[in-house]
């Protein structure tokens, strides 16, 4: 009787290469960071004043608002505003910005575009359908309301930057 031959699987060595050194060091910058350069990187933003009280927006994101953007780039836009309803002012902006509309509940502070041609500020809530522009982050609903609820106003906006 003949014994079969085992065969084994052949063995090929891996060939690791040599570690290499790893530098933990920061990258280092060879431009200097001065107010000059600082301010070339800030985008431009909206600014907004209320009866020359100016206030800080969070502006929303979306083609409205960069149509707003476009409107004030050469010039400032200011509206005269009127009291309506107890809760906002609501002026004409002289010509309507893209929108898209829903169905919102505002708050104090609420900076809507309404039927695409006019803006309104809210110092109280209301339902309705309505495009968002931007917040005041800035006041308390009370400053809002002092501000906002004693008659008519003017608002500008302008580009800052």
């Amino acid at each position: 009787m003949v014994a079969a031959a085992e065969t084994q699987p052949a063995v090929t060595a891996a060939v690791m290469p040599e570690p290499t050194e790893i530098s933990t060091a920061e990258p280092q910058s060879t431009a200097a960071i001065t107010p000059e350069t600082q301010q070339q990187k800030e985008e431009p933003t909206l600014k907004l004043t209320i009866n020359s009280t100016p206030v800080t927006v969070q502006w929303e994101e979306n083609e409205s608002v960069t149509a707003l953007m476009d409107l004030v780039r050469k010039a400032p836009l200011t509206i005269r505003m009127s009291m309506y309803g107890g809760f906002e002012q609501v002026g004409p902006i002289g010509q309507s910005l893209p929108r898209n509309d829903d169905q919102t509940t505002t708050q104090a502070g609420d900076i809507v575009l309404y039927s695409g041609n006019q803006i309104v500020v809210f110092y109280g809530s209301n339902s309705w359908a309505y495009t968002r522009l931007g917040h005041i982050i800035d006041k308390t609903r009370q400053e809002l309301k002092e501000l906002l609820g004693n008659g008519d106003v003017e608002i500008t906006i302008s580009m800052e930057g």
